[in-house]
Formats: C-alpha cells, sequence, structure tokens
C-alpha cells in the first residue's frame, strides 16, 4: 500500500526523527518536522494542542470520525547503538520506538489521503507520552471538541514478537500507572540516644516491608497489582539519626478500581509506619496518573480485522504503562502490539541499545490505516 519511493521517504524520517529527540514537553523541532510533514501531503494541520501535540486531518464531510494516534517524545538515556542515525542529543534518545511510531502515522496519511472514504480520520500526534500527561494535556486542551471522534486507535512496536505481526489484546492491554513521593520526619539526633527522637529510617523500613503485605493481603491474588518502592533516601552519617527519610515508588494494576485501591493502602501504611517510628508524614501522589489501557470489544475486532494475516495470538499483559488510557476513558478504542524483531540483550524498550525496526514502518502504516476505514465503514 506504500510505494517504494514512500517507503524509503518513510526510512529516512524516521532515521531523522531517532537522530534528532526530544524529551517530553520539549518536542518543538518534532513537531515542526511532523506539521512540515503533514502539510506537504496538502493535509490541514493544527499545532499547538494542550503543549506541542498537533492534529492532522484526512478526509471531510460530516460521517463519522476516527482517531489514531501516535506518541512523540524520547527518553532521558544515553544511546549507545552506534548506527549511523544514532542520537545527536546527549543523554536522549528514542528508546521506546515513538519516532517509528510517528513515522508509521506518516505513512498511514500517505496511504488514507488516496483512499475514497466517507468521513474523516484525525492523525494525532501526542506530545509528552513518557511524563507529564500528554494525553490528558491535549483532551483538557479540547481535543474532542475541536477534533470530534467516535473511535481511537493505536499501537506500540514490541521487541521480542516477529517484526511486522500484529497482537491484539482482548481487554487489558497496559497497566495504570500512579507514582507517589512519601516523607517521614523527626526531631534526629544522636545514634546512642535513639528515645529522645523519632526514627525516619525505621519508618521507612516498616513501610518497605508493609506495603508488600498490603498488596499480598488486600488484593484479589486473581488479579495483578504491583506497588515498587525505587528509591529509599536518608541520613548521611552513621552515627546519627536524620530528621527526613524520602522513599519513592510506583504503583501498577490493571483497573483502575484496584489503583485507587492500592492508593488508599498506601495512605494506611504510611501513617501506620510514621506511628510505630514517632515520626511525622506527609505523602504526595503524581497528578499525571496513567489510567489503564483496556481494549474496548468492538473496536479490538475492528483492530483485528484489519491485521490480517499478520495477526497473531497476544502475550500477556504487561505492568509498563501508556496514557493512550487517558483516551480509552473517555472514547471506545484498541491498541496493538506491532512485532519490532528479535529481543537482543540491553536492545528492549527502554534500554540504550535499542533501535526501531524500519523493517515494521509498512506493516504498522496499513495497519492503521486500514483500522480507520473499517472503523468508518462499520
Amino acid at each position: 500500500m506504500l510505494s517504494p519511493s514512500e517507503l524509503e521517504q518513510l526510512v529516512e524520517m524516521r532515521r531523522h526523527l531517532h537522530r534528532h529527540p526530544e524529551l517530553s514537553c520539549a518536542e518543538v523541532r518534532t513537531a515542526e518536522f511532523l506539521a512540515a510533514r503533514l502539510a506537504g501531503l496538502g493535509l490541514p494541520v493544527v499545532t499547538g494542542i494542550g503543549g506541542h501535540g498537533l492534529v492532522a486531518t484526512v478526509g471531510n464531510g460530516d460521517g463519522p470520525a476516527v482517531g489514531l494516534r501516535a506518541d512523540m517524545d524520547a527518553l532521558a538515556i544515553t544511546e549507545l547503538t552506534g548506527l549511523p542515525h544514532q542520537s545527536q542529543a546527549p543523554g536522549v534518545m528514542h528508546a521506546c520506538g515513538h519516532d517509528g511510531h510517528m513515522t508509521i502515522l506518516l505513512g498511514a496519511a500517505m496511504i488514507l489521503r488516496r483512499q475514497d472514504f466517507a468521513g474523516r480520520v484525525h492523525l494525532i500526534f501526542q506530545h509528552a507520552e513518557e511524563r507529564y500527561g500528554g494525553a490528558r494535556m491535549m483532551l483538557d486542551d479540547g481535543l474532542l471538541r475541536r477534533f470530534p471522534m467516535d473511535r481511537i486507535f493505536g499501537l506500540h512496536n514490541w521487541p521480542g514478537l516477529p517484526t511486522g505481526a500484529v497482537a491484539v489484546h482482548d481487554g487489558p492491554v497496559m497497566a495504570g500507572t500512579a507514582e507517589f513521593s512519601l516523607r517521614f520526619s523527626a526531631a534526629g539526633g544522636h545514634a546512642s540516644m535513639p528515645h529522645l527522637t523519632g526514627d525516619p529510617l525505621l519508618a521507612g523500613g516498616h513501610f518497605m516491608t508493609g506495603i508488600q503485605q498490603a498488596v499480598a493481603r488486600s488484593v484479589d491474588p486473581m488479579e495483578a497489582a504491583v506497588v515498587t518502592v525505587g528509591s529509599f533516601r536518608g541520613g548521611h552519617a552513621q552515627n546519627i539519626i536524620p530528621q527526613e527519610a524520602e522513599l519513592t515508588g510506583t504503583l501498577r494494576a490493571f483497573r483502575a478500581q484496584t489503583l485507587g485501591h492500592l492508593r488508599d493502602r498506601v495512605a494506611a501504611v504510611a501513617e501506620a509506619a510514621a506511628g510505630m517510628a514517632a515520626c511525622d508524614w506527609t505523602l504526595d501522589f503524581d497528578p499525571n496518573a496513567c489510567s489503564p489501557v483496556v481494549n474496548t470489544g468492538a473496536e479490538r475486532d475492528i483492530l483485528r480485522q484489519a491485521a490480517g494475516e499478520a495477526l497473531i495470538a497476544p502475550p500477556p499483559p504487561v505492568m509498563a504503562g501508556d496514557d493512550f488510557g487517558e483516551f480509552l476513558g473517555v472514547l471506545p478504542g484498541a491498541y496493538a502490539f506491532l512485532g519490532n524483531g528479535a529481543l537482543a540483550p540491553e536492545a528492549g524498550l527502554h534500554q540504550p541499545k535499542y533501535d526501531f525496526n524500519d523493517a515494521a514502518i509498512a506493516p504498522g502504516a496499513a495497519l492503521l490505516a486500514r483500522a480507520a476505514v473499517l472503523a468508518l465503514g462499520a
């Protein structure tokens, strides 16, 4: 469906995007590059939606409308691929394949603009997926009011699945996430006189063990949920009880209700830990939590039909998050995994030797274009 010359152009576009990655909420040149390419295809483009997000539209009329979404931002990782198109931005790389996702959506635009269909397809290029909640920013800036749509589709490349293969899950695909920062505080004092102060480090230790018990004993064992404490900072000398200790972590679950329950348990365990160690405590949750990515039935079937012979059985749902779930909180839709080929050491998602497989561009573009046309005719 893409001509050889179009595919050659797309590969060069993908590698250009890979060479020039930008972090979440800093996708200035990326947005300018995309807007220019979309305008070059003769499509109307609206930029600056919720920040650096942009939307181009294929088709016209007052019929049904469908959204196709790609994410734009890169990660704070130093690339170690040594490839000719390696990142030129120190400490920043497209280690999650968003360069490929953007290119796939450009390819879908090329396919759709020469097809005859009733309705409109909105091509949504979303900034700040990795951090800060770009999907919510775009929604809060009136995305659906300005570009009404009936359904939405997206995809993510997946190392370890055959190149170009398509996996579409029943229900949950990726987890909802919530990040927290917990601080315990006390007067502090000499290590020889612990009776004169509370102990923030002791409180933190109680919390570390208690929160795992809370998951094991308060969440249905048939339901997936995880709490991970990723950092524990406090103290600087062996003979001083510090005044503060801070822990940060993440909660993950496939249901919003379970995620809310875990938030309540974090607060309850923090209060108990503080009480046992005679400390004060404060708890903050990052406001940019991700909703779970859960496919809806009709849209799942459309995406599977669009995959055709490329469809394979999906792997188990994953605890990684994606704020595509914010769109699915207000629209029916579905999300596919697109095979990126064999998984090599240090070359998985969010790793320094990762690179998007250009052989997945054409299958990905065809998948999204077919899904949009099928959805408009459904």
